[in-house]
């Protein structure tokens, strides 16, 4: 099992992260929900950043 450790928050930030999960589900679900959600955004705007420079691409009739 994972280490625990406590994360100070104020208790507006605590009330707020509560609006984000479901009810019974840990700060700690919650929380990585919320960080999965980033990374994929993340790397989904890096993807699409890729497809506007498709000028750059070199097509497989050309090789």
């Amino acid at each position: 099992m994972a280490e625990i450790t406590t994360i100070p928050v104020t208790k507006a930030i605590r009330n707020r992260l509560k609006t984000y999960g479901l009810k019974g589900e840990t700060y700690n679900n919650i929380l990585q929900h919320l960080m999965d959600e980033v990374d994929y955004d993340e790397f989904m705007e890096h993807q699409y950043k890729i497809l506007e420079e498709k000028e750059k691409f070199v097509s497989l009739d050309e090789i």
